[in-house]
């Protein structure tokens, strides 16, 4: 297929594969006015387009990312699946029976909040790569779905729908609410994060605080330590803490810092979401390699179906045993090494760029090394000039179900949103009736 262009899009996107589509559509999809008018916030200050355009510039894409219809129902499968497994009391007593003392404390019916499934994704195959329990970029990526400006009718029906989605942000909180059993209604909802105005995704944070103003709630940005405790009552200042949407990645309450919400988590003094045992159930990266070993799987009642699911849809992950260590540095080059309790891609190596010194450090902590799944790849057009980025898929998730799609695109071993033409990126999923031959397993394809 030659290269489409916005008049052509409406006549061949039916009949293209996704590859096709992800390499060939140079389709500029997103309106910056569009864009500064769904970042406005009644709050006014500041104002996000212009704190975006100075601290991250690379936020958003302009092109979009295209999956199949078949791709969103198997990532589907597995989140439900996985789902299933953790609800598993076997599998419970096992993760848990290593995890940190607080992760057994019972959240008192709290699900959590924004579980993020993020897969890689390519014509023929899809894997899992990580489970988070504080995904980020939710309302970031809604701005950008309203800021779509579709260049052909085909396009126009691919355009998620932001307002479905705001709509059940706010009733995820209020079920929060709800399975914690308390009587009296939600009032105050703090957005809680270690030193909330310098990090990255601060903007992410305003349209959430913005979000739950226009539907009643008192919303606060806050520290940890702006929060006091007292017989029982948590308060920022004079007011009153309902419930405690969670973005701290102390995900143990460890930190002298958080002390104080660590003694609020545990009086039930406040609702949180998610919690720390929501972390050590699904995001701890020692579980992968439970959920993709098959003997594991057996051993804890796992159905053959589900196994089966488990199996194709999550690389094989395994712990970094010091034992193991010259089987593993011999196998590198097909291997990713995380740390177990890690998150934002940090300390996080490919293993073909592993020195040994690194490789030390690695075998002295607690790792996992994955299976390399390739990501997907999507061509933009950057000022007359090709570039071919990587993403990856995340699926924001509650109750095991999902919520929303938001594409992730960026150069290097992992997103960092520094990335020229990279950033969130709509995700826009081709019907049934195009072509494509689904994805199958999670085998080894390149590198990450």
């Amino acid at each position: 297929m030659n290269r489409v262009s916005s008049e052509d899009c409406s006549k061949q996107l039916a009949g293209c594969a996704i590859e096709s589509l992800n390499s060939e559509c140079f389709c500029i999809t997103l309106d910056k006015t569009a864009l500064r008018n769904a970042l406005h916030s009644q709050l006014q200050k500041p104002d996000l387009f212009e704190l975006i355009e100075a601290r991250c510039p690379h936020l958003f894409a302009s092109n979009p990312v295209f999956i199949t219809a078949t791709h969103r129902e198997r990532m589907a499968e597995i989140v439900r699946t996985v789902t299933s497994v953790v609800a598993l009391p076997a599998y419970r007593q096992a993760v848990l029976a290593s995890a940190p003392d607080i992760a057994r404390h019972d959240p008192g019916g709290a699900i959590g909040v924004f579980f993020g499934y993020d897969f890689h994704v390519t014509e023929g195959r899809l894997g899992l790569i990580e489970i988070n329990t504080n995904a980020g970029g939710a309302m970031l990526s809604i701005a950008l779905a309203r800021a779509q400006r579709a260049c052909c009718n085909p396009l126009q029906d691919m355009i998620p729908a932001a307002a479905t989605m705001e709509d059940a942000i706010v009733d995820m909180f209020l079920r929060e609410w709800q399975l914690s059993n308390r009587s009296a209604p939600l009032r105050c909802i703090a957005i809680v994060d270690e030193a909330p105005q310098q990090q990255y995704l601060y903007p992410d944070v305003l349209l959430f605080q913005d979000l739950f103003l226009r539907h009643g709630f008192n919303a606060i940005i806050a520290d940890p330590s702006e929060l006091s405790l007292h017989d029982g009552v948590l308060r920022h200042g004079q007011t009153i803490v309902d419930l405690i949407y969670n973005r701290l990645t102390d995900f143990s309450l460890e930190e002298p810092a958080n002390a104080v919400l660590r003694e609020a988590y545990l009086q039930h003094a406040v609702v949180m979401t998610p919690h720390p045992q929501a972390h050590a159930l699904y995001a701890n990266k020692r579980n992968l390699a439970l959920l993709s070993d098959d003997q594991q799987l057996q051993a804890l009642g796992v159905p053959a179906a589900s196994r089966d699911i488990l199996l194709a849809g999550i690389p094989a992950t395994e712990r970094v045993d010091p034992t193991h260590a010259e089987r593993l540095w011999s196998e590198r080059r097909h291997l990713f090494f995380k740390p177990a309790t890690g998150f934002g891609s940090r300390a996080a190596y490919r293993g073909d760029k592993l020195t040994r010194r690194v490789w030390q450090e690695i075998l002295a902590g607690d790792y996992v090394a994955q299976t390399i799944v390739a990501p997907g790849e999507r061509v933009i057009s950057n000022q007359s000039q090709l570039q071919t980025l990587k993403f990856d898929v995340r699926n924001y998730v509650y109750e095991g179900s999902v919520q929303w799609l938001a594409a992730r695109l960026y150069q290097g071993q992992t997103t960092n949103f520094r990335t020229l033409g990279g950033g969130f990126a709509p995700v826009y999923v081709q019907s049934e009736d195009a072509p494509n031959n689904g994805p199958t397993t999670a085998e080894p394809s390149g590198m990450e």
